[in-house]
């Protein structure tokens, strides 16, 4: 911390004492003057007080504390307004000018700086949890287009219907209301985050790649060797589909195993109640309509299978994939 004031100089190093900050470096606006721009950028690092500054000089400190750190600066007054400006994150008070408070990033209504803590933790999660639903959507469309692509060039019929791709979308997305309100991981916290295409990119390949590999599996477990008809296939993928997707959201959601990290309660909730809602579909009297059939067990238990096999290489491939492209 340091303290950039006009005010005097023993009245500064007087209120530093006073806030622990023992035996502190001054640095008045009149010795400034003397110092040129490449030594200041060495001498602030070691300084604690500025004191008797002007504005113009303020500023000029903050440039060069910039050079070595992430600045916030708090002030209240006209004096303030170009340090305030030339800071990485600017701060005042609800009082202050109204030009201070024009050129602020943060105005603070109570007399309290653990809230620019709050919101900081507050915007991390919330680019952590936008984060978790780009990837997902992303490396979910990737591999089902790929799938449909490759089923294309193999099958007699279409995989699945429009309105069960529709039905699809829907079950898996159901959750997605949820993931604004999930927990975050404290190692995701204690960083900011980035915004990386190259990385959301690579996680589309990646993990649309292993999603195809599995639909692919699926096909070939389905028609080739438990000769699935048409409605049986497409109510098969349709379970294996949705399943996959709703799992995917908890292994992606945390840089860990997923078993080691607790989601939200309410992703947790809507998750289920899409699981139990896709397996109770194909026996329900609209089934039929959207061209859905009762499975017979044999079948279902190697969707599930097929599912856990899916579950335990994305989750190993997801703690592979955060180490590689998005070391801590």
């Amino acid at each position: 911390m340091k303290i950039i004031t006009g005010d005097n100089k023993n009245v500064a190093a007087a209120i530093a004492r006073s806030i622990g900050i023992e035996e502190p470096v001054v640095i008045t606006g009149k010795d400034l003057l003397a110092i040129s721009p490449e030594a200041l950028k060495q001498q602030v690092k070691k300084t604690h007080i500025f004191a008797e500054t002007e504005p113009q000089q303020k500023e000029r400190i903050v440039l060069a504390l910039k050079q070595h750190y992430s600045v916030a600066y708090m002030g209240d007054g006209i004096n303030d307004v170009a340090a305030i400006h030339a800071a990485d994150v600017g701060i005042t008070v609800e009082n202050a000018v109204d030009v201070a408070r024009e050129a602020a990033d943060f105005v603070l209504l109570e007399k309290d700086l653990a809230v620019l803590a709050d919101g900081i933790r507050e915007g991390r999660k919330t680019f952590a949890n936008t984060l978790k639903y780009l990837f997902i959507s992303t490396g979910a469309t990737f591999g089902n287009m790929c799938s449909v692509a490759a089923a294309s060039l193999i099958l007699p019929f279409l995989p699945m219907l429009p309105k069960q791709i529709l039905l699809t979308n829907f079950l898996s997305d159901f959750p997605f209301l949820m993931v604004s309100t999930d927990n975050v991981d404290k190692g995701q916290l204690a960083h900011p985050g980035k915004w990386e295409l190259k990385l959301i990119r690579n996680y589309m390949l990646v993990f649309g790649i292993h999603s195809s590999i599995f639909d692919l599996a699926t096909f070939s477990t389905l028609f080739y060797f438990l000769q699935a008809k048409e409605a049986v296939f497409q109510t098969g993928w349709f379970i294996e589909s949705v399943i996959s997707e709703l799992c995917i959201v908890f292994i992606v959601r945390t840089h860990q195993h997923f078993f080691k990290s607790r989601p939200g309660k309410y992703l947790l909730i809507f998750s289920v109640l899409a699981l139990v809602l896709t397996l109770l579909i194909p026996y329900l009297p609209i089934a039929r309509d959207i061209g859905l059939v009762p499975l017979p067990l044999p079948y279902l238990g190697a969707m599930l299978l097929i599912v856990l096999v899916y579950i335990g290489t994305a989750d190993l491939l997801k703690v592979w994939f955060f180490k590689r492209f998005q070391p801590v």
